[in-house]
């Protein structure tokens, strides 16, 4: 029984001799590996061992009981204990998702619905950047254009945690479920009879990914300069500082305009050309296979709805785990746990099913 954490004990050793080892942080992306997978299998090694041990009391109880019955007592208690245990690492033992560690690209698009979209859009940008203020992430945005009225016909923002996080709360392992139609009721700004619209923004969570993840050659690429276009800006409709990138072989285009210059516009394009890249790949390695991101927003349309957004009963819901709450101004601020650890839940258990 579980023989497979025999394995991983003497590869948590390694790991161990390796992170002491002062030349290894030399090559500090090797480092971050090597500390990612640490983090990754210490749970499960713990908990093998707290396991080993329990089973090991119980077993010595088992043998006692005929010298003293009163040790019945004990083995009875050491049996439930033993169960817990072993639940317990059956749970950590589910395979994950291998870019669950990942750092993550996060676009929101308006969809149908107009300014009112992208008012939205806005809302939902900002409610991830609180979310991952509240959990000690960094962000950063690194494309948008902006609408009329305040809020963003699209955005991608970089969200990146601090040091290496403990399994399951890096930043693609708590938001790949964001992925999908994102749907809103509300009275917009724009009506004047007070009539509540609905309308829609979409989605894409990509793993942000490392050049090693993702090699390109450049002959593939065509990139193309323009002037920038929004409001305001010295370098906006003056320079040709914006830049676009098309992936030839994909057909995968990535524009950028928000830094003043067009080598640090190539640069943001580039990461999020390798974000999306890396996705299409794993959704290509993982097409026989139930893979959350299949479901993710592909056209921002309001039937394609993963969650609503209702204002009038400040309420929130999420159609793919039944869940509902009426703090929806909470949630909007960046309080997004409940509905996050939700998601993973059903993961998991679908997991653990399969």
């Amino acid at each position: 029984m579980f023989e497979s954490c025999i394995e991983l004990e003497a590869e948590l050793s390694a790991l161990e001799k390796s992170l002491a080892d002062p030349a290894v942080h030399a090559d500090q992306d090797n480092a971050r590996r090597l500390g990612r997978r640490y983090a990754a299998i210490r749970p499960v090694v713990h908990a093998y061992r707290e396991w080993f041990a329990i089973a090991g009391d119980r077993t010595a109880a088992l043998e006692l009981v005929d010298v003293d019955p009163s040790f019945a007592a004990e083995v009875t208690e050491l049996t439930a204990r033993e169960e817990e245990s072993a639940e317990r690492l059956r749970v950590l033992l589910v395979p994950r998702d291998p870019l669950d560690d990942n750092d993550i690209i996060i676009e929101v698009k308006a969809g149908e619905g107009g300014d009112e979209s992208a008012l939205f859009a806005g809302d939902l940008a900002r409610m991830y950047m609180r979310y991952a203020e509240r959990r000690g992430w960094s962000t950063e945005i690194l494309d948008s254009d902006e609408s009329d009225l305040g809020g963003y016909k699209n955005i991608a923002i970089s969200v990146k945690a601090k040091g290496v996080p403990e399994p399951g709360d890096a930043p693609y392992a708590r938001l790949k479920f964001e992925g999908g139609v994102h749907r809103v009721q509300r009275v917009p700004v724009t009506e004047s009879q007070g009539r509540i619209h609905t309308s829609a923004a979409g989605v894409l969570v990509l793993p942000e990914a490392e050049e090693v993840d993702v090699v390109i050659d450049q002959n593939d690429l065509r990139i193309d300069v323009y002037r920038s276009s929004g409001p305001g800006g010295q370098s906006v409709n003056t320079t040709d500082s914006a830049v676009r990138i098309t992936h030839l072989p994909t057909g995968v285009v990535v524009s950028c305009q928000n830094e003043k210059s067009q080598l640090q516009n190539r640069e943001q394009a580039m990461r999020i050309l390798r974000a999306r890249l890396l996705a299409i790949a794993e959704e290509q390695a993982a097409k026989e296979a139930s893979d959350v991101r299949r479901s993710q927003v592909r056209t921002v349309d309001r039937s394609e709805r993963i969650r609503t957004y209702n204002f009038p009963e400040n309420r929130i819901s999420d159609h793919r785990v039944g869940f509902k709450a009426h703090n929806l101004d909470q949630v909007l601020d960046g309080d997004l746990d409940a509905i996050v650890d939700a998601c993973v839940a059903s993961d998991r258990e679908a997991r653990l099913t399969e």
